[in-house]
């Protein structure tokens, strides 16, 4: 019982590091368009 539950803890580990590497490439994308932004609206000053 002990070895199901460790191997579903170790599944679940995995997924949530999919999940979270997704959020942060994400986040990455969308702090690049606001920096791109930001560098236009400068220029157009």
């Amino acid at each position: 019982m002990i070895k199901i539950f460790a191997f579903g803890a170790v599944l679940l580990s995995l997924a949530a590091c999919d999940t979270i590497e997704g959020a942060g490439r994400d986040m990455q994308k969308a702090g690049a368009a606001v920096s791109a932004e930001a560098r236009e609206a400068k220029s157009e000053l």
